[in-house]
């Protein structure tokens, strides 16, 4: 799914957002939540999952051309957890047929 796929899926499923209204409303999410990693902050979405920042340690690497050693510096990347709820969804799918989201959140209830 892109980031386009998501603008549609939202403004197909609340009527009342134009697809200008849903662009900015994820628009909005992602850039909240960008934000946030760089600023340091965990991000918690229950059901779905946490983003955090983890710090990995400088190292040394190898150009795969030359076999040279190369030393990597340390650096802060994103990381996802995903949360109980999507982690048995993903491990036990829909069917093809009714892999619709909506099924999958009627499900739930």
């Amino acid at each position: 799914m892109t980031r386009s796929d998501l603008v549609e899926e939202l403004a197909a499923r609340f009527d009342q957002l134009t697809q200008r209204d849903a662009e900015l409303a994820v628009k909005t999410i992602l850039d909240a939540v960008s934000d946030a990693l760089v600023r340091g902050q965990r991000i918690e979405i229950r059901g779905f999952g946490s983003f955090s920042v983890t710090r990995r340690p400088p190292r040394l690497g190898r150009n795969p051309r030359s076999g040279e050693a190369v030393q990597i510096p340390a650096k802060r990347v994103p990381h996802f957890k995903p949360g109980k709820a999507l982690r048995e969804d993903v491990d036990h799918p829909v069917p093809a047929a009714t892999s619709d989201t909506t099924t999958l959140l009627q499900r739930k209830a």
